[in-house]
């Protein structure tokens, strides 16, 4: 993504106080929001591309008669009500030009699901150490990663933030000579602009969601509240939360030797862990949460639930080390609930070692916003960082400023928090997470071979749930439509015909096939998954349309089409594969929960010379054996593409 312009004070000389250089990141001479207006609109696909599209998934998932039923109930969709469905569709999106199609139906998705957010949709992605080693001490880097949060939100809100950018030819787009140009350019035309030297802008509409931000549980469907005049930060430390001001009445921030000594300040509070921690509603049924915050509410707790609910974000720090990453995956992606507020726009969490991750909920936004907000983050707190080993907290009263919040419960209340940390336990102790580094080659030895790194690490998912399960199985890769405005994702679907074909001969009928023939399989494979990865990059992918389809028919009712009802459509939209990639130099490790209870979670990072994956699943299915399986098939398909002769 675009090169980040850094103008900043020399570290030593910086003036927190008035808005100095110190205050942003950088000054963008782009103003942040400068493409939105101009961004394209999510295209809605042709009907008959997304039947077509549909059906080639549903292909290598189905017997011969299953297909012929599939085929015929789609075709009789697209040529009977799904016309209907479709046109209704395209006027409401020509009547609402100032966002896109899938913005209110997915919205709704994640704000009607009643199941707990943790788990089911929360992701983390933990960051990469300091490399200075002394600067990985919880105390020190909490304040920094603070102190660039704060900054990235105020660069940001004051239009300073780099817009963010895809840049195809870099040397023409991402110039000054191009900036200089471009801001000049009115916002109304400028995507055009920077489209003319094949740079991209990307959507940012989610961005200010990052800060002050919580869902709110409600009964049938949550909120999201955000409240920009909140100046204060939330801190959980065993199970205790504590409130103090990070930006004076002027909204500047406050000194970092201020916040270090706030923070210090937490650390050494010896006040016993709660009885009945809190956080733990955050990680139940939203149905049975909503009904517990009402009674919260009406019990006097409206002050400290609107300190939480604002708080700029919430910073949570562990008392404890992490001992490896399956340890640093856990605490992460669940960690204890007592310590987190599931419902905050994100979690920055620093255990006792300085190692660091973010827990985000998904409903406000997608990876694009997290990622670049992790990137300037780290990038911040580790070249220019606010305090040293050797700074000194500033001689200030924390104990006036630092508030720590009580909450009044009651036995209705007490009950609700031990049932859901009952639920909570019980669902932690049965998700396993596991991982692999293959280490034998990554993005560098296959783009030599002319293969795409990410349908190499898909078709070894694939190859791998065939040996280990003998079954195709419908599967999910993540594919992000930023590139529109409004945009969220659409989602890739890697089992083709062409993985299924390759898979088979890899494990079922290697002594039928010569390595070049296995070449060949490995290179069509590529190809077909290159053609779906920009079709869905490009708005064009079939699931989005189709979603959006069926909640138009869902208003209509009271009877689904058939279709929809087709158990072949369930089966697509049960991912027991649900995949997600993301490679950054801020981010050591990313993951999530299986979508459905038979299934596997899958992040994996294709690096220049190693592929590592991390894999969650619950009992129903075996993540150590699968990432076996995972291991095997990248071996075989590396062998393979050097030319080697593999055995089974």
């Amino acid at each position: 993504m675009a090169a980040r312009q850094l103008l900043r004070a020399a570290p030593g000389r910086r003036g927190y106080s008035g808005a100095g250089a110190a205050e942003f990141l950088h000054r963008s001479i782009v103003p942040t929001m400068h493409y939105q207006k101009s961004l394209p609109r999510l295209p809605v696909p042709k009907l008959e591309d997304t039947i077509t599209r549909y059906l080639n998934a549903q292909k290598p998932l189905l017997n011969d008669d299953q297909f012929r039923k599939t085929e015929e109930l789609a075709h009789a969709f697209e040529k009977g009500i799904g016309r209907e469905l479709h046109e209704q569709l395209v006027a409401q999106d020509n009547q609402n030009k100032h966002t896109s199609y899938i913005t209110g139906p997915w919205f709704d998705m994640y704000l009607k699901a009643r199941e707990p957010v943790v788990l089911n949709f929360n992701a983390f992605m933990s960051f990469n150490p300091d490399p200075k080693s002394e600067y990985n001490d919880q105390l020190i880097r909490a304040t920094n990663m603070t102190v660039s949060a704060i900054r990235f939100m105020k660069t940001f809100r004051a239009g300073f933030l780099e817009p963010e950018v895809f840049h195809l030819n870099p040397e023409k787009s991402d110039t000054e000579i191009f900036k200089k140009i471009i801001r000049f350019v009115p916002s109304s035309i400028s995507w055009f602009g920077a489209y003319m030297v094949n740079a991209y802008p990307l959507d940012m509409s989610q961005y200010f969601r990052l800060f002050n931000s919580t869902r709110l549980p409600r009964p049938n469907k949550d909120e999201l509240y955000t409240d920009e005049k909140a100046k204060h930060l939330l801190v959980l430390r065993n199970g205790n939360f504590y409130v103090f001001d990070v930006l004076d009445r002027d909204g500047n921030m406050l000194k970092p030797s201020e916040i270090q000594a706030h923070l210090k300040y937490i650390l050494s509070d010896n006040s016993p862990a709660p009885a009945f921690p809190l956080g733990y509603l955050t990680s139940e049924n939203r149905d049975t949460w909503a009904s517990l915050r009402k009674n919260l509410l009406e019990n006097g707790n409206e002050e400290a639930l609107q300190k939480v609910d604002s708080a700029m974000f919430c910073l949570s720090l562990d008392d404890f080390p992490v001992k490896d990453f399956v340890h640093l995956s856990h605490t992460m992606l669940h960690g204890d609930a007592a310590n987190r507020w599931y419902d905050k726009s994100f979690n920055l969490i620093i255990t006792k070692d300085g190692t660091a991750g973010i827990n985000f909920e998904h409903s406000w936004g997608d990876g694009v916003a997290v990622l670049r907000f992790q990137n300037e983050v780290f990038k911040d707190s580790t070249e220019t960082p606010a305090i040293s080993p050797q700074s000194q907290p500033a001689s200030v009263d924390s104990s006036r400023a630092v508030q720590k919040l009580d909450f009044k419960l009651n036995d209705a209340l007490k009950a609700g928090i031990t049932k859901a940390k009952q639920k909570f336990d019980a669902t932690v102790e049965s998700l396993s997470l596991n991982m692999i580094q293959f280490q034998e080659g990554g993005k560098e030895l296959l783009k030599q071979k002319k293969v795409s790194p990410d349908a190499v690490a898909q078709l070894a998912f694939q190859m791998a749930f065939l040996r280990q399960y003998d079954q195709t199985v419908a599967t999910y890769e993540s594919c992000s439509t930023a590139a529109f405005k409004h945009g969220r994702t659409e989602t890739i679907r890697p089992a083709s015909v062409h993985t299924k074909k390759c898979s088979e001969a890899f494990v079922k009928e290697l002594s039928k096939h010569s390595t070049e023939e296995l070449q060949n399989l490995i290179v069509e494979c590529s190809k077909y998954h290159g053609r779906l990865t920009k079709e869905a990059a490009m708005g064009q992918g079939f699931d989005r349309h189709l979603f959006s389809l069926r909640c138009l028919a869902l208003a209509k009712g009271p009877a689904l089409p058939d279709f929809y009802q087709d158990q072949a459509y369930a089966r697509l939209n049960h991912n027991i594969i649900s995949t997600s990639t993301l490679v950054s130099p801020a981010v050591q490790l990313g993951g999530f929960g299986p979508v459905v209870a038979d299934g596997f979670g899958v992040g994996y990072q294709v690096q220049d010379d190693w592929i590592g994956c991390n894999v969650s699943a619950y009992p129903a299915r075996n993540g150590k054996e699968f990432l076996e399986c995972i291991y095997k098939s990248l071996e075989d398909i590396f062998n393979v593409l050097k030319g080697k002769k593999i055995s089974s």
